[in-house]
């Protein structure tokens, strides 16, 4: 059975105000160190689940992770919240963690840097042959789109509603890696591009290679970077059964010799476009036809396509009942507006809040050599 992680980003939100506060570091002397770091703001801070076979042990670590970090919180007023950007927020808070790889970027990307007040949802897939991962990602990239839909929780930034469903995929493509991941027919070759890609300078490590898939640098994984934090923990969980999912496909076909289907990298920027603009409440770009379509229907196309890896894994009863769920709500950036709309931007963000730290974990979680090998 293949393992599934995933890391969770917060903004730290004053209990009082609703606005962002610069308390990363404080927040972290209250919590252990396994399983919590600092990020590029001291507005935010990250969760690393431990890898699970299991989603229900998956779902249980990450609330068990969010219930800590809220109870660390709490003690100094504030509060968690998972979302692409914050519907209140001032860019003078979000203070650069004082590390050197964080102050480089200021003093490297500038503006760019600046405005990094995001926060997303990773999830990485165990693999045990790079070679077959690399191409692998030709066939997962048309789809990733699909996932970022279903996350899209960026609609406000700086207090204004931006049209948008996940401005931070905005925000985010202005990179100079962001975006589609590169075919590459090898993990070779995908090794010599990231070394290019050091090489030039423009980037400083292979920690800044920011495509939306990417081979972890640190751990046997192909990793999905696109999404934005949200605060539905079946929302998170479901995306990480979808990859999971689409990872095993990919690779099965790899090893069977199939010619990766090969989109060209505008395309993949405008399919992923698309999802960003209106997430769940529009078209989507339908990888099968390059036509829009409602997103339901492209939706049920990729339960189809991945619905023999979702048995396998015994995912697909809980993975198609969930999606049905989440198209029937909305994604949470029509949570977001509808909220804001009626009753302001502070009821808004105590939407996401309270949803963020509403799984208290299953007082008998405890992690198992079962669930964390060597993923």
């Amino acid at each position: 059975m293949t393992t599934v992680g995933i890391e969770e980003e917060f903004h730290l939100v004053d209990s009082g105000t609703r606005y962002l506060r610069p308390a990363a570091t404080a927040v972290l002397a209250h919590l252990p160190a396994a399983g919590f770091t600092l990020e590029g703001k001291q507005t935010t801070v990250e969760t690393n689940s431990e890898p699970h076979t299991d989603l229900s042990r998956l779902r249980d670590d990450l609330a068990r992770k969010r219930a800590l970090l809220a109870g660390a919180a709490l003690g100094l007023g504030l509060k968690p919240a998972a979302a692409g950007t914050m519907p209140l927020m001032r860019l003078e808070d979000a203070v650069a963690t004082p590390e050197r790889r964080y102050l480089d970027n200021v003093q490297n990307f500038a503006q760019i840097a600046l405005e990094q007040v995001i926060c997303g949802m990773h999830v990485h897939v165990g693999i045990d042959d790079r070679d077959v991962a690399a191409p692998a990602m030709a066939w997962i990239s048309p789809w990733v789109p699909v996932l970022l839909a279903f996350s899209a929780n960026s609609p406000y930034w700086l207090g204004n509603d931006t049209g948008y469903a996940s401005w931070r995929t905005m925000l985010w493509q202005r990179w100079p890696t962001a975006g589609p991941a590169p075919y590459c027919a090898s993990a070779a070759e995908y090794d010599d591009l990231v070394a290019r890609l050091i090489r030039s300078e423009v980037v400083g490590d292979a920690g800044m290679i920011y495509h939306d898939l990417r081979l972890s640098a640190h751990v046997p994984t192909i990793e999905l970077r696109v999404c934005d934090a949200v605060p539905d923990l079946d929302t998170t969980v479901l995306i990480a059964a979808l990859f999971r999912a689409l990872v095993a496909h990919a690779c099965a076909a790899v090893r069977a010799g199939r010619p990766a289907p090969r989109f060209p990298n505008s395309f993949l920027r405008a399919m992923t476009w698309r999802a960003a603009r209106t997430g769940l409440s529009g078209d989507l770009v339908d990888p099968m036809s390059s036509s829009p379509l409602p997103a339901a229907v492209v939706v049920r196309r990729l339960l189809r396509t991945v619905e023999a890896e979702l048995r396998y894994h015994g995912d697909h009863e809980w993975v198609r009942g969930t999606a049905a769920d989440v198209l029937a709500r909305g994604d949470w950036a029509h949570s977001q507006r509808r909220t804001g709309r009626k009753h302001g931007l502070t009821a808004a963000v105590d939407l996401l809040t309270t949803r963020t730290c509403a799984y208290p974990p299953h007082l008998d979680y405890a992690p198992t050599t079962e669930d964390n090998p060597a993923a």
